[in-house]
């Protein structure tokens, strides 16, 4: 027998867990806010103001020639830096900001003349500027933000170490001695410091989360770019990725020529030989003709068994029977890693989209068994706000990135030929998280 939940209890199960684990975990994300408060400003304070100060004295360089071999490497810093923050932003407050870096062309040139025309294509890339932009909004405007989430907190904290008796050596330095508007000379104004630093206390932890979450809201208007920008990089970025899907699917056509040639065909060609020499041996010498149709049926046994495994490389049964997570199930049972997928997936995507997950997906396997050493792989594949979200978790040694040939780059080619994205979180030492994301419909 089920029921239905009503009131509280509804929302709390909407949300993935019972009222209690609601409940705890807005308990912890208040006292959580003012640690990741103190983080982010702490962030801001050093790494952002050392790296905006270096990047200008780079630029600076730039007309009497240091720049140009400084700056690339500097601008590479702080996008790293930002695509940091832009981690934590979708961690700690669920915003997603996209990162939108002009890809630098295949044929750009080595030594002195490719350093200089590496500069110039950063410096005209208007997400250069939104990042220096950022820097300085981040060390100015974003640590105050989070400063005063932070600051509220430990004042207040130090308004009940006052009252607690921190006041009696405070006031030995200075009597007596302001917290706040309240001057702290005895027990009586100790313990009203101590309410007032219960209030600001209070307060820090009401209002930690939410200053938290503005900061990252600041970041993503920073960094995001505008309607016109983002238009225009999706435009080339579908140029490019139509080109690499024609370029892909020549690739696959031959590899399957190839295939069918060096294989099932060669194999039918030779039955054929088999079953004209059994017709002319058939009465003359039974024997040898039984023999060779003995053969002939291994041939074509041979032959089935490869047509089967051309088409399961284009496009598996079991993924059009039955769909992305159940094929990816499969697919995770014949891993020599302990693999857990969790798919919750409310229809069916086209055929194209369903194809190009799971061939993401198993590459992503492929590259984690051999790769990564990890012991476990965990997989969720789910559906939200219009978009195939999948995320590749493994506890292996880290150090995963897309470009210079790897695996990966083949898969965000592969998700760019619909629009989809490629993230990855591989810190050394592990764990690597691929999250993967194409917009689709559902049937």
């Amino acid at each position: 027998m089920s029921t239905t939940p009503t009131g509280s209890a509804a929302s709390a199960a909407e949300a993935g867990g019972s009222p209690r684990a609601a409940g705890g975990g807005a308990v912890r994300e208040l006292l959580v806010a003012p640690v990741r408060a103190l983080v982010l400003a702490l962030l801001a304070l050093t790494g952002s103001i050392v790296l905006f100060v270096v990047v200008a004295v780079s630029l600076a360089l730039i007309p009497v020639g240091i720049g140009v071999f400084t700056t690339p490497p500097l601008i590479h810093l702080v996008r790293v830096w930002s695509g940091h923050r832009r981690l934590l932003a979708a961690d700690w407050a669920g915003i997603r900001i996209p990162a939108s870096y002009r890809p630098f062309p295949r044929d750009l040139r080595s030594g002195v003349t490719g350093q200089v025309e590496r500069c110039s294509l950063l410096l005209k890339d208007p997400a250069t500027w939104r990042d220096l932009l950022w820097l300085l909004v981040d060390m100015t405007a974003g640590a105050l933000i989070v400063l005063l989430a932070a600051g509220l907190v430990l004042h207040g904290l130090f308004g009940l170490l006052i009252g607690a008796g921190l006041w009696k050596p405070v006031t030995a330095l200075d009597d007596p001695y302001w917290y706040g508007f309240v001057p702290v000379g005895g027990w009586g104004t100790a313990l009203l410091a101590a309410l007032l630093g219960l209030v600001l206390l209070a307060a820090g932890l009401k209002f930690g989360p939410g200053l938290v979450r503005v900061h990252f809201q600041l970041v993503g208007a920073v960094l995001t770019p505008d309607r016109q920008q983002q238009l225009e990089q999706r435009i080339d970025r579908l140029t490019e990725t139509r080109h690499d899907a024609l370029d892909s699917s020549a690739a696959e056509l031959r590899r399957i020529e190839r295939d069918l040639h060096d294989g099932a065909q060669a194999r039918l060609v030779a039955m054929g030989m088999n079953l004209g020499t059994i017709e002319a041996l058939v009465e003359k010498d039974p024997a040898k003709a039984k023999e060779l149709l003995s053969k002939a049926r291994e041939s074509s046994a041979e032959a089935l068994t490869e047509l089967r495994d051309l088409v399961r490389g284009i496009h598996p049964p079991v993924l059009a029977e039955r769909g992305l997570g159940d094929a990816v199930k499969a697919l995770a049972l014949r891993l020599p890693v302990a693999t857990e997928v969790d798919a919750e997936l409310p229809g069916r995507m086209e055929a194209p989209v369903e194809s190009a997950a799971y061939f993401a997906v198993s590459e992503t396997l492929t590259n984690a068994v051999k790769h990564a050493g990890a012991d476990r792989i965990w997989v969720d594949i789910s559906y939200e706000s219009g978009s195939l979200r999948i995320a590749v978790t493994d506890d292996g040694r880290g150090g995963a990135v897309v470009g210079r040939g790897s695996g990966l780059s083949g898969v965000e080619r592969r998700l760019g030929t619909f629009d989809g994205v490629l993230a990855v979180s591989s810190p050394a030492g592990g764990p690597t998280m691929v999250t993967m994301e194409i917009p689709c419909a559902l049937s």
